[in-house]
């Protein structure tokens, strides 16, 4: 399946380049997933998917296949298996940043085949899902910029108040990251499909009880 997703970031092009282009950094707000190892242009790590009760992990990888600075456009492959060996996923996915006001508008176009649990849901449901996720991303980004300002901030605060040099900070360790629950993401078009289920189990029921009646009287 194919689909296309927009977003935009408060960053001029530039930085907003440079970020995007370190998985390091932006790894830790993508929905569900956790990066684990870095070789070269390859990235392994784990994405955790919650389809109501089930929780499916896939681990994998995901190389950069090409890096067009001056374009503005990066391509990479990612691809996954299911822990349990109930599925896997490949995506084949093209970003391209452009200038937006004072931001950057990214186009991000995905190629992806999935089978196993989450298949389940299909094309329409999966499309759905990918509009929504951005949002949670872009959330996310923003407010680690502005916490990586702040620390700026108070780092240069911190310098001049104290000429003495002080002991750097050991690095935060980046907590796992929660799994991307599909229900939760995906509830109208979810529950979209399920009216009509729900509709025909009542009109059942609904058949069940008259003839529950018509027996009593008899």
């Amino acid at each position: 399946m194919e689909f296309t997703n927009e977003f935009r970031v408060r960053l001029p092009v530039e930085a907003a380049w440079d970020l995007f282009t370190d998985v390091e950094r932006i790894a830790p707000c993508m929905p569900g997933a956790e990066l684990t190892e870095v070789d070269g242009d390859r990235f392994h790590g784990t994405v955790k998917v919650r389809v109501g009760a089930v929780t499916v992990q896939y681990r994998g990888t995901a190389a950069v296949d090409e890096l067009d600075g001056a374009n503005r456009t990066a391509r990479l492959t990612a691809s996954g298996r299911d822990t349990h060996g109930q599925g896997n996923a490949e995506a084949h996915i093209t970003a391209t940043l452009a200038p937006d006001g004072d931001g950057t508008r990214v186009t991000v176009e995905t190629r992806l085949s999935v089978t196993g649990k989450v298949a389940q849901f299909g094309k329409g449901v999966i499309t759905d899902i990918s509009r929504k996720l951005p949002d949670q991303f872009v959330a996310c980004l923003e407010e680690r910029l502005a916490a990586e300002r702040g620390s700026g901030s108070e780092d240069r605060a911190k310098d001049e108040a104290a000429p003495a040099a002080e002991p750097a900070a050991a690095p935060s360790k980046t907590p796992g990251s929660e799994p991307l629950d599909l229900l939760a993401v995906a509830r109208g078009p979810v529950v979209k499909r399920l009216v009509p289920v729900v509709l025909a189990v009542t009109v059942l029921l609904g058949v069940v009880r008259r003839l529950r009646r018509t027996c009593r009287r008899a």
